[in-house]
């Protein structure tokens, strides 16, 4: 499959990728799969109920897979008119929507998955998550434009991932980490490694598809190590991190009765069990208030009986 890539599916622009191109994103979805399945296997291994560091990356290398998939098919790019013609590399170029479709998933993801171990508040965390987004359609929509007019969206795209850098570098690293010092010096080890990952991608988007100064190989081989970086190295880093973690220190339970948490002894346990009554020295309908329990009265505060049916917590 990876020999004839381009034969099956011909480049539909005049500045493409090669055969040698399309080798190369076959080695990266190669790498995003097996990722994949070692946190689809690594997560099984987690107790349920406390797979959610496990769970996002699946979500955000299986995302990944499928477009170094569609990319090293050459499929999912669209021709556009560069606004600069260089030696060699004139008239239309190949921008890959679906590259970006992977970023606009992915990146909020790894976000919540550094966030969450922080203690930021969720309005923050949300914020945050959605200004990375905002970069991610600015480069698309910029790289959709044939004119000079492009940079003004990637003015606007740097200005968001500022915004993300700050949360990153500045509000994150001051939040209260009620995990403890493991789970901090974690986060600013991601946050940091994240924040310099992010820096390239504009330099990279700046000399492809802004200025047509590289060619969709040197692009081709720079994001696949820049996403290499942000997906399965940082993923396998961070998560291995956690590994020792407790997880109920990170307040991640939801506090709903399942199947996975234990109930307590002073809670409901289900059908055919009785609730207990509250003790109160009023009068019920077999004397003295007593603890009531099923179908008894119960003597309340006020001396008023009550029907045990309807006894209070």
């Amino acid at each position: 499959m990876a020999g004839g890539s381009l034969g099956v599916n011909p480049p539909n622009a005049n500045i493409h990728i090669t055969q040698h191109t399309s080798d190369w994103l076959w080695a990266v979805f190669a790498i995003f799969l097996l990722t994949d399945l070692i946190f689809i296997f690594w997560s099984l291994r987690r107790p349920r109920g406390q797979r959610l560091f496990h769970q996002i990356p699946i979500i955000i290398l299986t995302v990944g897979a499928i477009a170094y998939y569609s990319m090293a098919s050459d499929l999912g790019a669209t021709p556009v008119q560069v606004e600069w013609a260089r030696a060699g590399r004139f008239g239309t170029r190949q921008i890959w929507f679906v590259r970006y479709i992977q970023w606009f998933i992915n990146a909020p993801l790894l976000l919540l998955l550094l966030f969450l171990a922080s203690g930021l508040a969720p309005g923050d965390i949300a914020v945050a998550m959605f200004m990375i987004d905002v970069t991610v359609i600015m480069g698309l929509v910029g790289a959709l434009t044939p004119t000079r007019y492009k940079w003004g969206y990637f003015v606007f795209g740097v200005a968001s991932l500022i915004y993300v850098w700050w949360a990153f570098l500045g509000h994150g690293r001051t939040s209260n980490f009620s995990a403890g010092a493991p789970v901090r010096t974690n986060f600013l080890a991601g946050s940091s490694f994240l924040s310099f990952i992010f820096l390239l991608y504009p330099v990279a988007w700046a000399l492809s598809e802004g200025s047509n100064r590289i060619g969709p190989t040197g692009e081709m081989i720079w994001y696949g190590i820049l996403d290499l970086c942000a997906a399965p190295l940082f993923l396998l880093f961070h998560t291995w991190r956690l590994r020792n973690v407790e997880y109920n220190t990170f307040g991640l339970s939801s506090g709903k009765p399942t199947d996975y948490g234990r109930v307590s002894g002073d809670t409901m346990r289900g059908s055919g069990g009785g609730v207990t009554g509250a003790t109160g020295p009023g009068v019920g309908g077999h004397g003295v208030g007593n603890t009531g329990v099923g179908g008894a009265n119960v003597g309340t505060a006020n001396g008023v009986g009550a029907p045990g049916g309807a006894a209070r917590v």
